[in-house]
């Protein structure tokens, strides 16, 4: 079953089942500074999830485009992709367990075809010390929707991920696996959960290829939870129903919400009983026109995980570039640049000398067509950016090249007499660093010359800095509007004025590409080819300013997309829902601004205060960026 399919397929299943169809969302998040890449189906969804009503009601579902920067290493095996496709349902209290699942049973069983023999499943322990009950309820559900597959479906305890190393499989087919495996949350297991925080348990859906040997590398006993690749989650639905206390305990939500997560591509792997998610048409396309540029197989072990890291990195790096994320050395271009370098890094290892890496766009994008028309009509923006990143590291290779030779004849006039010389790790971190030079790479070049590299001093410099990433990010971060401060909030609406005073000064020309909100100050992205003059900085300032001491108000309204397109700015990087939510600032016939936007925001201008532009610069060919506060 191909990957078009089982999405149509998917959506009008639960279509029937009285859901309204949500177009997928931007890789961007949009006003969310709390993540730098959509990375969930229900990522989207979150302040749905809390009780915020839906303006498209309590029954939802969609096929949502996600990416995860924390697998690019992992990629190089089977199972591991950046870029994915979520298959989500949900119930905003509306339905439970009793209804989802039986129907993503039905699902996977009669309308992907999958033998239910082959599928196993997990369900939440409980936790007697916290107050949260054993999920009876939905292991006695599975136990008959098997029964009537006619599988008597055994129920094992496991607990933790390493005690099932020990139990094994004990012929179940229904397991009971701990808060680790079977509980989620946006924080993760209950312990780590703030107060205030919604949760619930879990309940996955695992699928076996059978011909996998277990490797005992990962311990003597194969179960569901087993990182072996005898198995493969391909989907989990989450119940949740709970809400942290102050004091550590756990009081039932107002409403029970089912959220549900399928890997669409870990479903068509399934369709197809392959283990290996690159034998799936949409990956399979890109590992053929390799093997055809390249003159290699893909199934020699050699050369497979180079395969492997171009067709999903060139695929993940293909998306965010359609939804406007350029290569750079910060945030988000950060990771279009890593994705693009480590793939032409591989691609060299395949000895491809008649084509670069942007030559397979089209081959990546002739699978999503139909699915995602916005990315296919930027194929050629998309081309244009991967070829100019690719001649920039061609020319930094070549210069982290002499800066290597360089430091190796240094080294060597230290200790003329040694028979080895040694790199140490930070000389392999700075190559890196400054000249995005590969591990891999280095060593490539240091066993060459009969040298000796100091991996791990470099994998300590890399944690170093991954450390302070880490921290630098959590303090730029935190408190944004996933919080909903009452500075960020401010923050939110003033972009709107920003938005609506850039038009009126630069032109209509002028369109939103990306905004970052903390409590501290804002920074929005737009299109523009030049820099703002001190005039217009100044002018768009007093606008913004004169807005604010008129004390407008601000209201909303849900309206359907197509009369709300006549009247309100929205992103043409974003897919929206057949009803919208629009905010105006001023009175009818006197509008200010109308957007399309989810909130939250201010009632009236007044209270905003005196706003400030701090900096403005370019991020990108046509894009400016403003960081700007309110005093």
């Amino acid at each position: 079953m191909t990957s078009a399919e089982i999405r149509t397929r998917f959506l009008e299943f639960y279509k029937k089942q009285g859901h309204t169809i949500l177009p997928s969302a931007s890789i961007v998040p949009e006003n969310d500074p709390t993540t730098l890449f959509t990375g969930s189906g229900m990522q989207p969804l979150v302040p749905y999830l809390l009780g915020q009503k839906h303006p498209e009601g309590k029954k939802l579902v969609n096929v949502q485009k996600a990416f995860r920067s924390a697998d690019i290493e992992e990629v190089g095996d089977n199972r591991h992709t950046t870029f994915f496709e979520m298959l989500g349902n949900w119930s905003l209290g509306s339905y439970f367990k009793e209804e989802q699942l039986p129907w993503v049973f039905e699902f996977l069983t009669k309308e992907i075809d999958l033998n239910p023999e082959k599928l196993f499943v997990s369900v939440f322990i409980g936790d007697e010390n916290i107050g949260l009950p054993k999920d009876t309820d939905s292991a006695e559900l599975w136990q008959k929707l098997f029964k009537k597959k006619g599988i008597e479906a055994k129920i094992v305890e496991i607990g933790s991920q390493e005690n099932g190393y020990f139990k094994g499989m004990q012929d179940g087919r229904i397991f009971y696996y701990d808060a680790k495996k079977n509980w989620w949350s946006r924080s993760g297991a209950p312990e780590d959960m703030p107060a205030g925080e919604p949760g619930g348990p879990d309940s996955e859906i695992f699928y076996e290829f059978d011909y996998i040997p277990h490797d005992q590398k990962f311990g003597p006993y194969c179960h569901p939870n087993c990182d072996c690749g005898r198995f493969m989650e391909i989907g989990n639905s989450v119940f949740m129903e709970y809400k942290k206390e102050a004091d550590g305990s756990f009081k039932k939500l107002p409403q029970q919400n089912v959220d549900f997560g399928g890997g669409l591509e870990r479903v068509a792997a399934a369709s197809l009983d392959a283990a290996d998610m690159f034998k799936i048409d949409t990956l399979k396309g890109i590992i053929v026109e390799l093997e055809r540029l390249s003159g290699k197989s893909y199934d020699e072990l050699a050369t497979k995980p180079a395969f492997q890291v171009v067709a999903d990195h060139l695929r993940a790096a293909t998306f965010l570039i359609g939804d406007g994320v350029t290569p750079s050395n910060t945030e988000r271009g950060y990771f279009v640049r890593r994705l693009l370098r480590r793939a032409i890094r591989y691609w060299d290892t395949l000895e491809i000398k008649d084509a670069g890496l942007w030559a397979l766009v089209d081959t990546v994008l002739e699978f999503y067509k139909e699915d995602y028309p916005e990315t296919y009509s930027k194929k050629e923006i998309i081309k244009k950016e991967i070829a100019t990143e690719e001649e920039k590291f061609r020319r930094t290779l070549k210069e982290g090249l002499k800066q290597l030779e360089k430091r190796i004849t240094y080294l060597r006039s230290l200790v003329p007499e040694a028979h080895t010389v040694m790199l140490q790790g930070e000389d392999v971190f700075n190559l890196l660093q400054t000249y995005g030079f590969p591990l891999e790479l280095t060593l490539e070049i240091a066993e060459e010359k009969g040298i000796t590299i100091d991996v791990e001093g470099f994998k300590r410099e890399m944690e170093k800095h991954q450390d302070l990433s880490r921290v630098g990010s959590e303090k730029k971060f935190k408190g944004g509007l996933g919080d909903t401060s009452e500075m960020s909030i401010k923050y939110h609406t003033t972009t709107h004025l920003l938005n609506a005073a850039l038009k009126q000064v630069l032109g209509n020309h002028v369109s939103q590409r990306g905004s970052n909100i903390t409590p501290e100050r804002l920074r929005f992205d737009f299109s523009h080819p030049e820099k703002l003059t001190d005039e217009q900085k100044k002018q768009v300032e007093d606008l913004i300013n004169d807005w604010i001491k008129q004390d407008l108000s601000m209201t909303s309204a849900e309206m359907p997309k197509i009369e709300a397109e006549k009247i309100a700015v929205h992103s043409f990087l974003e897919k929206y829902g057949d009803t919208v939510k629009v905010y105006s600032v001023g009175t009818e016939g006197n509008y200010i601004s109308r957007e399309f936007c989810g909130g939250p925001h201010v009632e009236r201008t007044g209270v905003l205060g005196t706003f400030k532009i701090q900096k403005e610069e370019a991020i990108s060919t046509g894009i400016r960026r403003i960081k700007a506060v309110l005093e």
